[in-house]
């Protein structure tokens, strides 16, 4: 993805937040560390020492937290006030499950309200770039690291397409895991039970990753041709995948 966007593209993907500035960049960071394990389950979030380090206002960093308990990754009791909530695997499971018919949705409706060219461009120079990636035939920490921005930007580009703010709330719901990554990888309570052996990065693109590629083309393909239905069932299929090669390989013991 180029690390700058054409102007009306980039004003496309960032779409507008629902909160503060303030408090989004704070949610959008207590979130990662707290999904990376950087925050460990059961800490206490005390918003005047995360003020501190965050060197913001005590105010975003209580409305950020308000936020994440709503989405159930920290909870909220009267006498030690937020702690990181004690994710399990069953958890990302559930909601990997529950995030495919939402992403299925939210490509449907993509379709049905249609596409402007230049948002179109960007999901189909998402799906090239990602090609050109997995043919160079190399794999490594960073290569990764690249293929899955591209991912990124493809999964929200048809979700802000869908022009429904109430689905993508919804979807945020379902964040339980590090979005921007092999959740094989960076997500530490899946990681914990896959074996070690499993989780080393290959020479080579990986084969869910080949299958994630073709995926990716075979979406783009369904929306160029408006086909709705079809793109819907593939991002459905597409997004339980994930779910099945987690729970495949954390049952591998």
């Amino acid at each position: 993805m180029p690390k700058v966007a054409p102007a009306e593209q980039a004003e496309f993907l960032n779409d507008a937040p629902s909160t503060e500035p303030a408090t989004h960049t704070v949610l959008s960071s207590l979130r990662e560390r707290i999904l990376t394990g950087q925050i460990a389950p059961g800490s206490r979030l005390r918003a005047e020492a995360l003020a501190t380090e965050m060197n913001v206002s005590r105010t975003p960093i209580r409305s950020a937290l308000a936020v994440l308990s709503a989405e159930g990754i920290v909870q909220y009791s009267v006498n030690r006030g937020y702690t990181v909530r004690s994710i399990t695997i069953g958890d990302i499971l559930a909601s990997i499950e529950v995030r495919a018919a939402l992403e299925g949705t939210a490509t449907r409706l993509s379709v049905d309200h249609g596409w402007s060219p230049s948002e179109l461009d960007l999901l189909q120079d998402c799906a090239l770039k990602g090609r050109a990636i997995v043919d160079r035939g190399e794999w490594s920490v960073e290569i990764e690291a690249e293929w899955y921005e591209l991912n990124w930007v493809f999964h929200r580009a048809i979700n802000i397409a869908a022009r429904n703010p109430v689905l993508r709330n919804a979807m945020r719901m379902t964040i339980l895991s590090p979005v921007m990554g092999d959740v094989i990888h960076i997500s530490p309570v899946v990681a914990a039970h896959v074996p070690h052996r499993l989780r080393q990065i290959p020479a080579t693109p990986p084969e869910h990753i080949l299958q994630s590629q073709a995926e990716h083309e075979a979406i783009v393909s369904a929306i160029k041709a408006d086909d709705s239905l079809t793109a819907e069932r593939l991002m459905i299929a597409h997004v339980m995948a994930t779910k099945a090669r987690v729970h495949a390989m954390a049952t591998l013991r």
